[in-house]
């Protein structure tokens, strides 16, 4: 569940001459998981198999608090406006159990698997790693009593799992997309997805029979952790590649680089490859902050330190233990990120209704209705606007216009419902009264 967490309790080391992972469960048995790697993911992790059952109560309570507040008062204004059809599809009660995220994308053979059987110490069934692109699927890694694979079609009609919402991208992409299941602690914390390498060069002109990047920009939605893997010699980011980094927008607390295979390169090359990267980022992000990149060669085989150097070692060393820091913080600040993405919904969908009840108030009575929708939607911006000066909303909390306009040509505007402002008042008193209240019996993970 959501809810799993470390245990705060336990100290957080790096063990210098270790080569195992050291799981604490409680305080009479201690679980050692050899780990067979020479360079890389030394350290005392705790992952715990109990937590604190007060805290462990107080996250779950939150949780069920979500979904009852969801299903009382946001999602009644959601279907009246349509609002899944035009931005998110409806919650299921597998989105709010469902465990935190993290996603890799990269081009392909940029080591994304690689990293993941690494992660692991064992390959997840199905994965596949080579110099070509192997993994042409959209892996679900989570935890199971058996390995087994799961297929698209079978996983997202399950009511207790997050991907319902995937439905929408058609069969084209359920086939290119399963469940990895295995027994791991590591994943009774968090799952992974593994994807698709993002295509490059001559390849990108082989249309995907599917939404690529729509699906991405979904699943980075749900995500808590979206790892940006690069090769030090595919530095080129490619059209698609950069269609996809530019639908991860609004999710840019999410996003840390991996700069992978730095063994191959001595000092010098990796110093003028990191300021490369940093340079082709800074435009496709386009934000004012600095992207934190980690910098490693993530997988099993020995430090190739005749290339790379003697101050390799400790470089990647003090790189990957922040990266296992930042994987650690997941679960801890799940709760967190969950009533953050929740209060995002709740706003977004209370302009929609906005936008769609001023839309409807626009349309004449009689006469003339489909030359007023042509007219509304051409000037949509102007119509924005209006909105956002009446009820004094910003401007950034807006849906795309572009976006917005696709959908609304296939609706007939005139049958959309008028405002309903007891709708509105109760979404107002779930983020002004509900949902604080329910955040004040939750101690902070961080105390």
């Amino acid at each position: 569940m959501a809810a799993s967490m470390f245990l705060r309790r336990s100290p957080w080391k790096l063990l210098p001459h270790s080569r195992s992972f050291c799981f604490l469960s409680p305080p009479h048995s201690t679980i050692f998981y050899n780990h067979r790697y020479h360079h890389g993911f030394n350290g005392y992790h705790s992952f715990s198999s109990i937590s604190d059952e007060e805290q462990l109560s107080s996250m779950k309570s939150v949780f069920d608090g979500l979904k009852k507040l969801y299903e009382q008062k946001l999602k009644p204004l959601e279907l009246t406006y349509q609002f899944h059809d035009f931005a998110s599809p409806l919650l299921t009660s597998g989105d709010f159990d469902a465990k935190p995220m993290v996603m890799l994308l990269g081009q392909y053979s940029t080591g994304k698997t690689t990293f993941i059987k690494h992660l692991l110490e064992n390959g997840y069934p199905g994965a596949h790693v080579g110099p070509e692109p192997t993994t042409d699927r959209f892996i679900v890694i989570m935890s199971g009593p058996d390995e087994r694979r799961i297929p698209g079609n079978t996983i997202t009609v399950q009511e207790d799992m997050p991907y319902k919402g995937l439905t929408v991208f058609g069969s084209a992409f359920l086939s290119k997309f399963e469940c990895a299941q295995m027994p791991h602690p590591l994943l009774e914390h968090m799952t992974l997805i593994d994807t698709p390498g993002v295509l490059s060069g001559e390849k990108q002109r082989i249309d995907r029979s599917y939404d690529f990047t729509g699906v991405t920009s979904w699943f980075a939605a749900k995500c808590d952790l979206i790892l940006l893997l690069f090769d030090p010699h595919k530095l080129d980011i490619s059209d698609e590649f950069k269609r996809v980094i530019s639908s991860l927008r609004g999710h840019d607390d999410k996003i840390r680089v991996v700069l992978n295979k730095a063994d191959q390169v001595d000092t010098q090359q990796l110093m003028r490859i990191y300021g490369a990267l940093m340079w082709s980022l800074g435009k496709v992000l386009n934000t004012p902050e600095v992207t934190r990149v980690y910098i490693g060669s993530f997988n099993d085989e020995p430090l190739n330190e005749a290339v790379a150097g003697p101050l390799a070692r400790d470089l990647f060393l003090k790189e990957q233990n922040d990266l296992l820091a930042d994987l650690k913080d997941i679960p801890k600040n799940a709760c967190n990120r969950r009533v953050n993405e929740f209060v995002k919904r709740a706003r977004a969908a209370k302009i929609h209704a906005l936008i769609i009840s001023h839309l409807k108030k626009e349309m004449p009575v009689l006469i003339g209705k489909a030359k007023a929708q042509e007219s509304l939607i051409d000037n949509l911006e102007i119509e924005f606007r209006k909105v956002q000066r009446e009820y004094h909303l910003p401007a950034g909390d807006f849906p795309d216009v572009e976006h917005f306009r696709e959908i609304l040509k296939g609706y007939n505007i005139d049958k959309f419902d008028k405002l309903k402002p007891k709708l509105i008042q109760g979404v107002d008193e779930m983020l002004g009264y509900d949902i604080p209240e329910l955040l004040s019996n939750f101690k902070d993970l961080d105390n």
